[in-house]
């Protein structure tokens, strides 16, 4: 069967990161961290680090082997949450030594940026027209999702 994997490229700091977001995000494990045992364009053999690990249910790869493409927007890994509870703790984890952008963005201390967002959000946001412009309108002005502000946006409730 074939199968579809999100694969992080880290500079330094792969095993660090990883064991940080394994510990960090519910439902997340590390299987195995291994060098390349090859002389590889980057390096002599064992200078490359791979790692297998699943995040919330979802299979990743990472390698560290130096400089290449700093991570971006381009690529971002989203959590939905259930609670406000679980946003603030997540954002405040996960931005912690990194810096936080609006709308539910954050980037972490190794550069991946990572939205925190409430799984409510959809649903807000599929009302009816008027409401989801409110909703979204809210969304704008906020860096970290605050669920009530979203919902009293939703009732016609907030300012």
């Amino acid at each position: 069967m074939t199968s579809v994997k999100q694969h992080l490229w880290f500079a330094k700091d792969m095993e660090a990161a990883v064991r940080f977001y394994t510990s960090t995000i519910p439902n997340s494990s590390l299987a195995w961290i291994s060098p390349l045992p090859a002389d590889n364009p980057s390096g002599p053999a064992g200078s490359v680090r791979l790692a297998g690990f699943t995040l919330g249910g979802q299979d990743y790869m990472a390698i560290e082997a130096g400089p290449q493409e700093p991570f971006n927007h381009s690529f971002s890994i989203i959590v939905e949450c259930d609670d406000q509870a679980e946003i603030d703790r997540l954002w405040d984890a996960l931005s912690a030594g990194g810096a936080v952008e609006q709308c539910g963005w954050l980037r972490d201390r190794w550069g991946l940026s990572w939205q925190i967002v409430p799984k409510r959000l959809g649903e807000l946001m599929q009302g009816d027209p008027a409401q989801s412009q409110r909703v979204a309108q809210a969304m704008l002005k906020m860096v970290k999702f605050d669920i009530a502000g979203l919902e009293a946006a939703a009732a016609g409730n907030a300012g």
